[in-house]
């Protein structure tokens, strides 16, 4: 029995955003990613905006934030979809980065249809 709720699945930007992260800011996003997936842990998955919704993580007293979207249309599997990430410096997410996930979400929808 799988006891995750959803699945994660990364864009290439995603995958960008971390792989330039150094080895434990890196592994501690993917950590709370897991653990987000088991629990409803709105200190770690939360909804931003819309459709859009952040993966959290405060490591070494910096702020990471991995932008993401639900896919529920496979199969019976919950998918979540990270599309990007940063390094937050301020109390506001950027408009910015919120319009580029979604944009990210309807490039990956339309690719699917």
């Amino acid at each position: 029995m799988n006891q995750y709720k959803f699945e994660v699945e990364f864009l290439e930007e995603a995958k960008n955003f971390l792989d330039d992260l150094d080895d434990k800011a890196r592994e501690k996003i993917i950590y709370n990613i897991w653990k987000a997936r088991l629990t409803n842990d709105k200190e770690l998955f939360k909804k931003l905006h819309g459709d859009i919704w952040e993966f959290r993580t405060k490591f070494n007293r910096t702020y990471y934030r991995l932008f993401a979207f639900w896919d529920k249309t496979v199969n019976s599997n919950t998918l979540v979809i990270a599309t990007h990430g940063l390094i937050k410096k301020t109390s506001e997410v950027p408009k910015t980065d919120i319009k580029g996930a979604e944009k990210a979400r309807d490039q990956y929808f339309y690719e699917r249809k």
